[in-house]
């Protein structure tokens, strides 16, 4: 028997097909008794198949279908599915069963046209997010869930920042599958996110950046120059080729990193200027070298990766009075942006020079590195009471009798 679920209510029975369904009785339908009237009997179905069936049909104009043992169940079922598909948010039941790794699987193959150093970060990212999250359908996972695996990944030591990064990629993966019309709607949000947790990046002294240019070996000084004074890289300087740099003019380009791909974005190929100084010195490591590139191993020959150049700071490091431990090559490029702030120049000179995407970027990073100037918003507001009327008699305007 079947009861339509449109029609039980005032007002429905002339609902577009679109938006009916129906709740049907497998073990019964309709019969006759020995006197002609209407009446339920058993079917042929009864006790072999799953009593309750609902059934709907999309706004494409797709049937869906729900079994039930109770037809209390069956009703809401298709009660919460229909009220999706007025609402405009409806995701098809099997679509909705998809697993978080299914998808992660599925997303994964698709974003594989990025970098390559792209892709293994995001490997690596849903190789976390599948431990966790694997087995649970797309459509299950609640903000409280998104919570409290942000809260676990720190209580397992994970740091701030990559339980951030984690999140991020997790929420991507939800963004996308809102798009595409599998789930309604995104767990993920400013709500559940766990923080940046970014600490204010360390910048070296002057003294500090020359003892360890000191200390490095020749060939990859010309790496503490370009990091330090040109703010790259470490991928771009590792493979920057002296037909990259105009010496007479005084402008780097990078147009590689390595091995030999593509930089990091397209403002990653900004030029940047350069002073004669920086000029000379790298045009004397490039007669030095092979030609091949500005950063050489000892040999004049191209250095064997990006881990050459860090592993020489790593040990030169220890050498300088005041580094930190954890000292890296990236905390040159910050070098680079607070001598740009303390020469006063403005937050988009700054972002253009470090060819940072926007500068939000820019700002996020090294905000704190710009000077509260104290006395001179003192001064700002200090001049609205300079040009403050007085009130008649000699007293303020806010003066009272």
């Amino acid at each position: 028997m079947c009861y339509d679920v449109s029609t039980s209510e005032p007002g429905r029975g002339n609902r577009p097909r679109s938006q009916r369904g129906s709740v049907e009785d497998r073990w019964h339908k309709r019969g006759k008794d020995e006197y002609g009237n209407t009446i339920e009997v058993p079917s042929a179905m009864a006790g072999k198949v799953t009593r309750w069936r609902a059934r709907y049909v999309d706004n494409a104009g797709k049937e869906h279908t729900g079994h039930f043992d109770r037809k209390v169940d069956a009703q809401k079922w298709l009660k919460d599915a229909m009220a999706s598909v007025v609402r405009g948010d409806h995701v098809a039941p099997k679509v909705a069963r998809l697993t978080v790794g299914e998808w992660s699987d599925k997303w994964l193959d698709g974003y594989r046209t990025r970098r390559k150093s792209t892709v293994r970060q995001a490997e690596v990212h849903l190789k976390l997010i599948k431990e966790h999250f694997g087995a649970v359908p797309l459509a299950s996972v609640k903000p409280s869930d998104v919570r409290g695996w942000t809260a676990q990944l720190k209580a397992e030591g994970r740091a701030d920042s990559y339980a951030y990064a984690l999140h991020a990629r997790l929420s991507q993966l939800f963004s996308d599958a809102v798009h595409d019309g599998i789930v309604p709607r995104n767990p993920c949000s400013r709500g559940t996110s766990p923080g940046t947790g970014k600490q204010r990046p360390y910048v070296a002294t002057t003294e500090q950046v020359w003892a360890l240019y000191n200390a490095v070996p020749a060939g990859i000084r010309p790496a503490i120059l370009l990091g330090a004074h040109a703010g790259l890289r470490l991928a771009e300087a590792a493979v920057l080729r002296p037909e990259d740099v105009d010496f007479i003019r005084g402008v780097v380009s990078p147009a590689i990193q390595w091995p030999s791909e593509p930089l990091k974005s397209h403002t990653s190929k900004t030029p940047i200027p350069i002073p004669n100084e920086l000029s000379l010195e790298l045009s004397a490591t490039f007669a030095r070298g092979r030609g091949l590139t500005i950063v050489t191993a000892e040999d004049g020959r191209p250095i064997a990766g990006p881990w050459a150049i860090e592993r020489a700071v790593r040990d030169a490091r220890s050498k300088v009075e005041g580094l930190p431990t954890e000292f890296r090559f990236h905390d040159l490029r910050h070098y680079f942006a607070s001598l740009l702030i303390a020469s006063g120049l403005d937050v988009k000179v700054v972002q253009a020079r470090l060819r940072h995407a926007s500068a939000k970027i820019t700002l996020d990073t090294y905000g704190h590195l710009w000077p509260d100037k104290d006395e001179s918003s003192r001064a700002a507001v200090a001049a609205v009471y300079a040009a403050r009327p007085h009130a008649e008699g000699g007293r303020g305007a806010s003066g009272s009798a």
